[in-house]
């Protein structure tokens, strides 16, 4: 049985009650939360040897994949889709990993980089074959063309609630 089924029964006796209510972006809305869940869980069980979870994860990644390893927490915040508060909480625990430090900007000393450090580095170096493993096996069976498809129209829907939020 799918373990969308139960969510897609719940849809279909909420239409029953509310007719009105829109199935197609229910689904759609759903069916992302499902994902990002299943995907979230995937990576802290693969990540738990490493010390790290998924939050943690996505903070190192951004700064791996930034030019001199750095970013400032607003920067970082908007990049990992993260409250700054929560950045703070993530970068805190990261830091205190050694895995990442906090300097004061080269541009303006009132404001912190935040960096990569050589264990940083040789962390993510370390997880990054896994991590390679384990992002083909979630898209395995999945055609290239259906997969830059999806890619493209994920995009589309994020730009358009982009544009909506800017309004």
């Amino acid at each position: 049985m799918s373990s969308f089924l139960p969510t897609e029964q719940r849809l279909t006796v909420t239409r029953q009650r509310y007719p009105a209510f829109p199935r197609d972006p229910a689904v759609l809305i759903r069916l992302i939360r499902h994902i990002y869940k299943r995907v979230h869980d995937d990576a802290n069980a693969m990540l738990r040897p490493y010390g790290i979870n998924h939050p943690e994860y996505n903070l190192l990644m951004m700064l791996y994949g930034t030019e001199g390893n750095t970013m400032h927490p607003t920067e970082l915040a908007d990049a990992a889709g993260e409250k700054l508060a929560n950045i703070t909480r993530l970068t805190n625990e990261l830091a205190d990993k050694g895995l990442i430090a906090r300097n004061a900007s080269d541009e303006d000393r009132r404001k912190v980089a935040l960096t990569l450090t050589d264990d940083g580095v040789a962390l993510i170096e370390s997880f990054l074959p896994d991590v390679c493993a384990l992002l083909e096996e979630q898209v395995e069976g999945i055609a290239q063309r259906d997969i830059a498809q999806l890619e493209r129209l994920l995009k589309k829907f994020l730009d358009r609630l982009d544009r909506r939020e800017s309004v």
